[in-house]
């Protein structure tokens, strides 16, 4: 059976640049792929469509989920946004209760998040205390209790786009080799930021080439790569 994976990104794009591949994959091994994006970007990530006369933020916020939800398409998920702003995102009680809803809900294998620090991208931080707080509130921590609760799911941040000064360690290569050619097509729905996809091509290239050196796996070229933050519990070695 394949792996149940939810992606959760601060903005409606996130999920493209960083895990559209990993997406494709799970997909294409007969897994399920569910993506949410906290906010569309419409303030901080959606220059392009703010140069276009009489813009407004409702417009913009159209155009993001139209390109997202085509993006996610492409790869195979389901997307939906929840809408609650950014720049500064902020997570509400609410909005703590519909994370933790929605991931009782999926009931994923495998989440998949930013890095906890980011001095470029506030929002990003933000996305991930809340992933991290409500994985813990949905499983109850792994302890039974009165309120319907699930089993933990692993935890990945994936990969931010300036790693080195993120304390972003990569410990996870995916090979998303047979995949590439959907996430490139998921890239190109992304027109508000269409300036990313010349960087992000060229990154799964040079993961692929580290992925590669790490495996020996010489049909490696192209891969994303995510950090796993929680330990392994094996029955053997």
């Amino acid at each position: 059976m394949g792996k149940n994976l939810l992606v959760i990104g601060a903005h409606s794009a996130d999920f493209v640049w960083r895990a559209a591949g990993t997406i494709a994959l799970v997909i294409s091994q007969g897994g399920s792929a569910t993506v949410i994006a906290l906010s569309y970007g419409e303030r901080g990530e959606s220059g392009e469509l703010w140069k276009e006369p009489n813009q407004t933020v409702e417009n913009v916020k159209h155009i993001r989920h139209e390109e997202a939800n085509a993006a996610a398409r492409t790869v195979g998920a389901v997307f939906r946004c929840l809408d609650l702003g950014d720049y500064p995102l902020t997570i509400t009680d609410t909005a703590m209760e519909q994370i933790v809803e929605i991931i009782r809900d999926v009931q994923p294998d495998i989440i998949l998040t930013h890095t906890p620090v980011d001095p470029f991208n506030p929002d990003h931080p933000v996305a991930c205390h809340a992933v991290q707080k409500a994985r813990l509130l949905a499983s109850g921590a792994g302890v039974s209790s009165s309120f319907k609760r699930i089993n933990p799911p692993d935890l990945y941040f994936f990969e931010p786009h300036q790693p080195e000064l993120c304390e972003f360690h990569p410990n996870t290569f995916v090979d998303i080799t047979p995949v590439m050619e959907q996430k490139l097509k998921a890239m190109e729905c992304m027109k508000a930021q269409i300036y990313l996809q010349s960087y992000y091509t060229e990154l799964a290239s040079r993961r692929g080439n580290h992925a590669k050196r790490i495996s020996g796996m010489e049909d490696v070229k192209y891969a994303e790569a995510l950090q796993r933050t929680l330990p392994w519990v094996v029955k053997n070695l």
